[in-house]
């Protein structure tokens, strides 16, 4: 099949938008994946009697998997392959949402959709991004970070309206099934359509040039272990920790609060699911502008300053949400104020992850700052279920997440870094 590629006319730039497109795709699918526990919250709970807490807690090991992964799928990308990873992945995602639909007892939840997904789902995750950007684009790297991190949110937009109608009544065995079709039908799709690296079809990265100096060479072999020797040089330098950090906020305040419970939420205020539902997609819709612009925006800003930028207005928009109406118009602005910056700090991060620790380890870099992402989302999955348990209300769970988005923009301006990287940058 590479070498049935290979022939294609498309030259550098053909092949590497077909390398972003496929990735895209196995992104959104991955997404849709995660985003599925969500709608599935309240059936669960309707079905089987589980309370809320335990059905969180099943989300926050499958949020958290998905991002402790992340480092070690960035060293396997190097020497096991990109497309053998991405394949791994899905076929472990697809395989345990689908087995799922025989479960009848919490562990195998657990078992199914937080551990078996969350280790799939973290080898097809924005360290997949990072990977393929930097082993196929030498410029607008952070324009089409921007846009495969935007999959996501239209993993959001495409999945979240279907996945609740499946969810009507209660039912949660169609979600399932579809979640585990759609990643079923990305096996193929990357199996035949994605070249390993350009040179396999005899092209350049898009934008390379004879000229072009090549990223530095790894300082030991392209191993698993790869990812804890970057570890051990990385949690030397106070970027990183900047890094962790601030993207435990990031997922604090995303997918592990907004993302896994707000249609609960919403339900609290009288909201249907559907509705609900249609809300996210929304703050989808939006995002997936938000996240492209600010792709666009890190290639030509301090990307310090962008992050300050979204972290602040994260956390007002948090802050507001449980005071309002939960009226159509007010839910409404809330979705385009919100949604502009899901995940619009995405593309800035791994530009700092690129100029601090060069382009060959820095996705391995960027998948353990991913790890502090989703250990902030595992936090916020299952300490917004617990909460809401015990006092009845989510209310103290948004004030707190609005009030580490500030924390955060703050860190972002204060926190310390290497000025030598930053003035090359």
């Amino acid at each position: 099949m590479t070498a049935l590629m290979a022939r294609l006319p498309v030259g550098a730039r053909g092949y590497a938008a077909i390398a972003a497109a496929v990735t895209f795709l196995a992104l959104l699918a991955s997404a849709g994946l995660r985003s599925a526990p969500g709608v599935m919250m309240l059936p669960l709970e309707l079905h089987f009697g589980w309370d809320r807490a335990t059905i969180s807690a099943a989300a926050a090991i499958g949020i958290l998997l998905y991002g402790l992964i992340g480092p070690f799928a960035a060293a396997l990308m190097l020497s096991f392959g990109i497309k053998r990873t991405m394949l791994a992945g899905l076929v472990l995602m697809s395989a345990s949402t689908l087995a799922s639909l025989w479960m009848t007892a919490p562990w195998q939840y657990v078992l199914s959709w937080g551990v078996v997904s969350g280790v799939g789902s973290g080898a097809v995750a924005s360290v997949l991004g990072a990977a393929v950007v930097n082993r196929w684009f030498a410029t607008r790297q952070g324009l089409v970070m921007g846009m495969l991190t935007a999959s996501t949110a239209t993993g959001a937009l495409v999945f979240l309206p279907l996945l609740a109608w499946l969810a009507q009544g209660g039912a949660w065995r169609p979600v399932a099934l579809a979640v585990s079709i759609a990643t079923a039908a990305m096996i193929p799709l990357v199996l035949f359509f994605l070249p390993e690296r350009p040179q396999d079809v005899g092209v350049r990265r898009f934008g390379e040039t004879e000229d072009s100096a090549p990223p530095a060479p790894l300082k030991q072999a392209a191993t698993p272990a790869l990812a804890f020797t970057a570890l051990a040089g990385a949690v030397k330098t106070p970027m990183f920790w900047l890094l962790f950090g601030t993207f435990f906020v990031c997922g604090l305040t995303t997918n592990g609060l907004v993302g896994t419970h707000m249609i609960a939420f919403c339900g609290d205020h009288g909201i249907a699911p559907v509705q609900a539902a249609g809300l996210l997609s929304l703050m989808g819709l939006f995002d997936l502008f938000g996240t492209t612009a600010s792709g666009w925006l890190t290639d030509r800003y301090d990307p310090r300053k962008l992050l300050f930028v979204y972290y602040g207005l994260r956390g007002l928009s948090l802050l507001a949400l449980p005071f309002l109406d939960f009226g159509a118009p007010s839910l409404f602005l809330f979705a385009v104020f919100y949604g502009l910056d899901w995940i619009a700090t995405v593309p800035p991060t791994v530009k700092l992850a690129n100029l601090h620790f060069g382009e060959r380890e820095a996705p391995i870099v960027f998948g353990w700052v991913m790890v502090g992402h989703q250990l902030g989302a595992a936090t916020a999955a299952f300490g917004a279920g617990a909460v809401r348990a015990w006092t009845g209300s989510y209310t103290p769970a948004f004030l707190v997440a609005g009030a580490f988005g500030l924390a955060a923009a703050v860190a972002m301006v204060l926190g310390r870094t290497d000025r030598r990287v930053m003035a090359a940058g």
